[in-house]
């Protein structure tokens, strides 16, 4: 059987990882994208969403919801990529991304040499994603090491079993996983990530900002990313993550965008609340 044939369909939350690479594929095709995913349309073929997509709801207001979160993780991505070059250029040569979905990073970036990249999800995702990646012979640019585990389960045992090395920095990344954890499932990854970080190891964190869940999952459609939310930011971030161990940086969705030179063109309809997207520092 060929990988098309073998190749199991995306279902539940990790479906959402073929949509997040929709999105990316989208934006690798502008002519200013703020990066290049050359997997994604790949990625978003074999999962049934390229060249379309589901049709868009005819409610105005779930429209603007659904390009509001393209536009997040448009701008989220660019945000951890640029966290990774800059745990790179600080000496980091140990990479973890945890609920890694289809996550080209590996193949993307122009990694130092030396640089181990531990991709943790479960097998599902990981499966659907190397018979993509054979399919479009994709070289990994860094060593790249999968190990299929739920993060529920003993990942921290499961990734030492793989070779990770918690006596040495690591750069981790928790990007739209969050969000679909229940609080003290957050707490016990938080937990667990810091007991295997070494002094000066990076985390780049994406949390849903407060009161996301009300504004797009009250009505939300069964089945979409925002119906399985559960999950928002503390009220302040930065001590929460203080009181792990990390010295922590927290912007906003809007702040980044600017910076980018791509800002939000409509005005805030609420107070801005500290940032869902986080870089920390292990001290």
């Amino acid at each position: 059987m060929t990988d098309e044939q073998e190749r199991a369909q995306p279902s539940g939350v990790w479906a959402t990882a073929v949509g997040v690479a929709r999105v990316r594929a989208l934006e690798t095709e502008r002519e200013n994208a703020l990066f290049r995913d050359p997997l994604a349309r790949a990625f978003a073929t074999a999962g049934g969403l390229w060249p379309s997509s589901p049709p868009l709801p005819d409610d105005e207001a779930a429209r603007r919801r659904r390009r509001a979160v393209s536009y997040s993780i448009v701008i989220r991505t660019k945000f951890l990529d640029d966290l990774l070059q800059q745990a790179s250029a600080s000496g980091v040569r140990q990479v973890v991304l945890l609920g890694a979905g289809m996550d080209s990073r590996a193949f993307r970036i122009d990694w130092p040499e030396g640089t181990r990249l531990f991709e943790v999800d479960t097998a599902a995702p990981l499966d659907f994603k190397a018979s993509v990646l054979r399919q479009e012979r994709a070289v990994a640019r860094c060593e790249r090491i999968t190990v299929a585990v739920d993060l529920r389960a003993d990942w921290p045992g499961a990734l030492a079993a793989a070779g990770h090395d918690p006596t040495v920095p690591t750069a981790w990344i928790a990007e739209g996983l969050l969000i679909y954890l229940p609080e003290d499932a957050v707490e016990l990854l938080l937990a667990r990530i810091s007991t295997q970080s070494a002094t000066g190891s990076r985390m780049g964190l994406t949390l849903g900002s407060r009161g996301v869940i009300e504004r797009f999952g009250a009505d939300a459609a069964p089945g979409s990313a925002a119906s399985m939310w559960v999950s928002e930011m503390p009220d302040d971030p930065v001590g929460w993550l203080a009181g792990h161990g990390w010295e922590a940086d927290s912007h906003t969705l809007r702040e980044r965008a600017a910076a980018y030179g791509r800002p939000i063109s409509t005005p805030a309809q609420r107070e801005e609340r500290p940032g869902g997207l986080i870089s920390a520092v292990r001290r």
